[in-house]
């Protein structure tokens, strides 16, 4: 039997773990030094050795473990992680049955009730992402979970907890059979190709759906799109399905433009219509100023923190800078659809970096439509931080 770990939770935080604060981080707790194994599990008690709540220790970048259960009597076994998979899986039932979309979250960590793994479908693919060696202990359970309650053909796996927080590259294939990949995967009836064994991104960012549609339907039709960060183009796609003129294409990684090739192909657009440029979006960004070039739809989605020879960028600290960048090649009555993935901040504050960068710019500005994370990306109201995406679409007065 594992040995349980009892955690001295520092007197102003017991309040927020009684509500059902989730996460075990170093802020919180008093004596870290008890942590040895990842996997272990964790009592979280007061100081007087009162128990608060249950969790188990796993270090990723958002902190040390995850809370699991208030219930003290509670085994974290397989019938457990079934429990919560099977309330998961329930509350899906709509996107299962929706044909025009075939792929989605199924289970979001912590707004699930297990922080540290997510579990996407496509199209029939189960695609487990592991954050910490800790909740990777307990993979035969999660496995064992799918199993029972899930037709599949097959499981893949993608482990992103080596020492260095980076992705683990190995074999993702856990178990069914083998996909033939890339799958062709459908949102909101436009089509994704999708790798699930091919390093630690798939091809498209299900978060992101909402937006996509909303850049078809509402923003694209005539319009000359500039999508930055572009990665395999999937905002383009969109765009090009909404009726844009053309679309331009701007990352700086090599892979991107076959990728982006490749998005447009099993859509049956002309990738040879669009501007597909691997280059360092800053530097184009020099470029459309000298060109004097102007776009009535820009997109900026960047990584939260990039660095490329000449750049480093930090979403926190260089956002104002970015969009300034971006309304000088906007046209007027343009839009640019300003995103961030970046937890460490919220919406009123990125509303800020926005309005910051239009007072410098002396330029007026209307939000028209505001995102966060869809439906299937469930998340606990007691960690804000957990709906990490925002989104906002800025109308160039």
């Amino acid at each position: 039997m594992t040995k349980v770990i009892e955690l001295n939770v520092k007197s102003n935080y017991i309040a927020e773990y009684k509500k059902g604060y989730p996460l075990i981080n170093k802020d919180t707790i008093m004596n870290t030094n008890a942590l040895k194994e990842e996997g272990s599990i964790v009592h979280l008690i007061d100081e007087n050795r009162q128990f608060i709540t249950k969790g188990y220790y796993g270090k990723q970048n958002k902190g040390l473990g995850w809370v699991l259960t208030h219930n003290k009597t509670e085994a974290i076994d397989f019938a457990f992680f079934k429990s919560r998979l099977e309330v998961a899986l329930n509350a899906r039932q709509s996107f299962y049955k929706n044909t025009e979309t075939t792929a989605f979250r199924v289970f979001n960590g912590e707004g699930d009730g297990i922080g540290g793994f997510t579990i996407d479908y496509f199209d029939g693919y189960y695609l487990i992402n592991w954050y910490s060696a800790g909740i990777y202990s307990f993979k035969d359970h999660v496995i064992s979970a799918i199993d029972e309650l899930c037709d599949y053909k097959a499981i893949y796996e993608k482990k992103r907890f080596d020492t260095k927080g980076q992705y683990i590259d190995d074999d993702d294939f856990v178990k069914g059979t083998r996909g033939e990949f890339p799958i062709i995967v459908k949102e909101n009836g436009m089509n994704y190709a999708v790798y699930l064994n091919d390093g630690a991104m798939v091809g498209i960012f299900l978060d992101q759906r909402k937006v996509r549609k909303a850049i078809r339907d509402e923003y694209s039709k005539g319009k000359n799109v500039l999508n930055t960060f572009s990665y395999t183009g999937a905002f383009s796609v969109a765009a090009a399905h909404g009726g844009a003129m053309k679309t331009t294409n701007v990352d700086l990684a090599k892979r991107s433009k076959s990728k982006t090739i490749e998005q447009f192909s099993v859509n049956s657009i002309d990738y040879e219509q669009q501007d597909i440029k691997v280059m360092d979006v800053f530097e184009y960004f020099k470029y459309a100023k000298r060109k004097e070039l102007k776009f009535d739809v820009v997109v900026l989605d960047p990584p939260s923190f990039a660095r490329s020879k000449k750049h480093t960028f930090s979403t926190a600290k260089d956002y104002p800078a970015l969009i300034k960048d971006t309304i000088a090649i906007t046209e007027k009555n343009g839009v640019i659809v300003a995103s961030t993935n970046n937890a460490s901040f919220g919406m009123r504050k990125f509303k800020g970096f926005v309005d910051k960068a239009f007072k410098e710019m002396n330029t007026n500005y209307k939000i028209l439509e505001e995102f966060s994370l869809p439906s299937d990306f469930k998340t606990n109201p007691i960690f804000p931080q957990g709906n990490y995406l925002k989104v906002l679409i800025v109308e160039k007065r």
